[in-house]
C-alpha cells in the first residue's frame, strides 16, 4: 500500500526508517538538529533519535566531511548535509582526496559508507552558491557513486539504498522539487543505479534527471499535442550510468535529447552523447543533443528563468533532431 508524501517529506522518511533499522546510521550537518535544516529534510529527527545521532555541526564543510570519515572507519554509516550544492567546495579536497580513495588506497581492505547529500539546482530565486548543478565534478571522480532523485517515490528508497551501501554516495536532491507530492510504495522498484524508462517514445527520446525530469515530461506532453512520441529517461544514476537502457531507448527511438541544469560544456550529457554515439551509431539518425544552462556564473534570480532549460529550449532540440 502506498503512501503520498511531498519529495523532501520522503527524504525524511527514508532517513528515519535507515536510522530506526542500524543505530550505526547517524545524520550529521549545520542546522539539521533542532531546525530540521534548512529545507526540513530532518526535521523531527533530532527528537527522535537523540542529539548524539543527529549532530548539529560547525559551519565547516570540510570539518563535516572529514569528521565522517573517521566515524565510517570506527563502523559507522554517516549522512552529511550540504545546506546547499555551492557549498560543498570547502569539502572538496575532503571528498576527492580521501573520500574517493580510501578503498583503492587499501587496496579494498577499508570502506567509507557515506552519503553525502547535497540540494542540487535553481528554481528557488536563490542567489549564487545556492543554485548550481556540480554533479559532473563528482562524476569524473572514481571511486564515488553520484545519484539523482526526481520524485518522493525514488526519493524514498534511494537515500535508503545509498546508506546501505559499502562505498561513498553523492546524493543529490533538486530542491526546487522539495514541495512535489507523489505516491511512495513500499518497496523499491529499482535498484539504486538503473535508469526509469518513463514514457516510450518512437520519434525521439528525452534523458533527463533531477529537477529536469519534471521539464522534459511536460515538453513530451508538448510534443505529443504535435502529434509526436518522445519518450522519457530519468537516470536516478549519474555514475554509474546505466548504459544498457539508455542504448536500447537510443537504437528504438534513433534520436535523443540530454537534458541538465548544468552548463551543456563539459557536462554530464556529453559523456551521454559520446556513450550513445560510440555503441548506437548505425541505429541513430540525427546527432545526440544537448540542452542545459549557458556556459555563466548563475544568475540573479530575476533572470533563472532565462538562463535554465526550459520546455521552449528542449522542444527546440527535439525539433532540430527531428529535421534530419
Amino acid at each position: 500500500m502506498s503512501k503520498r508524501y511531498s519529495l523532501g517529506a520522503a527524504i525524511n522518511a527514508g532517513l528515519r526508517a535507515a536510522m530506526a533499522r542500524d543505530e550505526k546510521v547517524v545524520v550529521m550537518g549545520e542546522d539539521v538538529g533542532q531546525l530540521g535544516g534548512v529545507f526540513r529534510v530532518t526535521d523531527g529527527l533530532s527528537a527522535e533519535f537523540g542529539a548524539e545521532r543527529v549532530v548539529d555541526t560547525p559551519l565547516a564543510e570540510s570539518g563535516i566531511v572529514g569528521t565522517a570519515i573517521g566515524l565510517a572507519l570506527r563502523g559507522y554509516r554517516p549522512v552529511c548535509e550540504i545546506q546547499f550544492d555551492g557549498f560543498v567546495y570547502p569539502a572538496f579536497d575532503q571528498i576527492v582526496s580521501q573520500l574517493a580513495k580510501m578503498r583503492a588506497r587499501s587496496r579494498g581492505r577499508l570502506s567509507l559508507p557515506i552519503v553525502i547529500r547535497i540540494p542540487v539546482g535553481g528554481g528557488i530565486g536563490a542567489v549564487e552558491h545556492h543554485s548550481e548543478s556540480n554533479e559532473a565534478y563528482f562524476a569524473h571522480t572514481a571511486g564515488l557513486r553520484v545519484v539523482s532523485c526526481s520524485n518522493p517515490d525514488d526519493a524514498f528508497h534511494m537515500i535508503q539504498q545509498a546508506i546501505e551501501s559499502d562505498d561513498p554516495v553523492i546524493f543529490y536532491e533538486p530542491k526546487r522539487r522539495y514541495w512535489d507530492k507523489g505516491d511512495v510504495k513500499d518497496s523499491p522498484s529499482r535498484s539504486l543505479h538503473e535508469a526509469a524508462v518513463l514514457r516510450e517514445g518512437s520519434d525521439c527520446t528525452l534523458v533527463a534527471h533531477g529537477p529536469t525530469v519534471a521539464t522534459a515530461i511536460a515538453a513530451s506532453d508538448a510534443a505529443r499535442e504535435d502529434g509526436f512520441e518522445v519518450g522519457v529517461v530519468d537516470l536516478r544514476s549519474i555514475s554509474p550510468l546505466d548504459l544498457p537502457t539508455l542504448r536500447k531507448v537510443a537504437a528504438e527511438s534513433h534520436r535523443v535529447v540530454v537534458v541538465h541544469e548544468a552548463s551543456t560544456l563539459f557536462g554530464i550529457g556529453a559523456e551521454i552523447a559520446a556513450s550513445i554515439t560510440e555503441q548506437c551509431f548505425y541505429e541513430l539518425e540525427a546527432p545526440v543533443l544537448r540542452v542545459g544552462a549557458y556556459n555563466l556564473p548563475y544568475p540573479p534570480a530575476h533572470v533563472e528563468n532565462d538562463f535554465l532549460p526550459d520546455v521552449d529550449r528542449v522542444l527546440e532540440a527535439v525539433e532540430s533532431c527531428l529535421s534530419f
